[in-house]
């Protein structure tokens, strides 16, 4: 058997529309129109790739082993493949099963006109990793939204990277044209002057744009993203990373800790754009657009799933470009941090304020007012933390941070190896 040359290879682009997602007469996702919109986009935009490819629409299939053909010729493809999926979700309620609804396809004939959800994932599977991508912009129906809260996620192919959204059953409707994420996924996809942006960034910039309803399940989840390697992305945005807020004031058990010049009871990472202070590159390159006030206000009106899987997502952007011990990425982390403390969840705005103080550390000195405040959240966040266990196992890094800061007020590292003791239960040595 000869090996596949590059000259040999062949993309493929799968376009498919299934049944429009429609509520009280509002129509959430049209399907078709999605279609014409991305039939329109040149293919070797699409792919990122110039090799020769193939394009299949599939517009008003009835019958899913049809569908299931043209998702097998594609599979078969030797090159990139792009798989985009436009419709509504629903469920076989005999067996449980997600199915992605057809023309057609109605709560009792699903099982027979809907395509099953994993014939995608077991069409995909074998592929080599890095040349395909799953691309997703769907409603789910009342039926199959508590199965992807129980999910967590919209189970695929580990094979493939998945982006998209998937809209609650709750939306009010979109209007008849193109839905907010596929529009804006064109527009950035066209209006980058340096070059194709990579699907990562197109996602965080289309998701930051669209205007999402609450609840939107977005693709990937913070925690697939945390799984995926900073080396498989592609190249980054360069946002505006401005400096940290003026450090925040961290309370403790008995004493409320005083940093100097520090306000409020945890410090906070900056969302407006960079203007005073600029360390980095102003604007996004390809709009201009600073995405930091729109993750600002997701966490704030109560979006925090979504704030802070488009956090992480810029974040693992500027891993990939400028590095895990730059600048950029500690300011990222820092708003990740402070995105958790908003939501709540303090066992990972301790860790990842702790980290950021360890970082900040690395490259200023220990009277910083960024790295004093950095200590205040972990400190802040670490107090907050009531389940015993997590707080016991992150004790100890937050210690050997307080330790390093000899300008710190020594109350606050005594109390917080007071807790430490009496959470592991044995004193804590010197």
């Amino acid at each position: 058997m000869h090996s596949i040359t590059v000259d040999q290879q062949r993309g493929h682009v799968l376009l498919i529309a299934g049944d429009a997602a429609v509520r009280r007469r509002a129509v959430q996702v049209a399907p078709s129109a999605n279609l014409a919109a991305l039939g329109v986009v040149p293919v070797p935009m699409l792919l990122n790739s110039g090799i020769p490819s193939d394009t299949t629409y599939l517009d008003g299939a009835r019958d899913p082993n049809t569908v299931l053909m043209r998702l097998r010729t594609a599979a078969a493809t030797p090159g990139p493949l792009l798989v985009y999926l436009s419709g509504r979700l629903t469920v076989d309620r005999r067996g449980r099963r997600l199915h992605l609804c057809l023309a057609g396809t109605t709560t009792a004939s699903v099982r027979y006109t809907g395509l099953p959800w994993e014939w995608l994932g077991a069409e995909l599977r074998d592929r080599p990793a890095g040349l395909t991508t799953v691309l997703l912009d769907l409603a789910a129906d009342k039926t199959a939204w508590p199965l992807l809260q129980e999910y967590g996620s919209l189970p695929a192919s580990p094979s493939a990277e998945v982006y998209g959204v998937v809209v609650p059953p709750g939306f009010a409707g979109g209007g008849n044209g193109v839905s907010g994420y596929t529009r804006h996924w064109i527009e950035q996809l066209r209006s980058s002057p340096s070059g194709r942006p990579d699907n990562l960034r197109l996602h965080a910039l289309a998701v930051g744009a669209a205007a999402l309803p609450p609840g939107t399940l977005v693709l990937p989840t913070a925690r697939e993203l945390d799984a995926r390697p900073a080396a498989a992305h592609g190249p980054a945005p360069q946002a505006a990373y401005g400096a940290a807020r003026e450090p925040g004031r961290g309370t403790a058990p008995g004493h409320e800790p005083s940093y100097g010049a520090a306000h409020g009871p945890a410090p906070e990472a900056t969302y407006e754009p960079a203007r005073r202070r600029p360390a980095g590159p102003e604007g996004v390159a390809g709009d201009g657009r600073d995405p930091r006030p729109h993750i600002h206000g997701l966490a704030t009106s109560g979006r925090h799933a979504e704030a802070a899987a488009l956090a992480q997502a810029w974040e693992q952007h500027v891993l990939q470009v400028y590095g895990p011990a730059s600048p950029e990425a500690t300011h990222w982390a820092e708003i990740r941090a402070d995105l958790a403390r908003m939501a709540g969840d303090f066992r990972l705005a301790t860790r990842l304020w702790t980290g950021v103080g360890r970082s900040r550390l690395a490259r200023q000195s220990p009277d910083a007012p960024e790295v004093k405040g950095a200590a205040a959240g972990a400190l802040y966040c670490w107090t907050q933390l009531k389940d015993r266990a997590a707080a016991a196992e992150a004790g100890p890094e937050l210690i050997r941070l307080l330790r390093a800061l000899p300008s710190l007020d020594p109350r606050h590292l005594e109390l917080a190896r007071q807790r430490l003791e009496l959470l592991q239960g044995a004193p804590v040595g010197h």
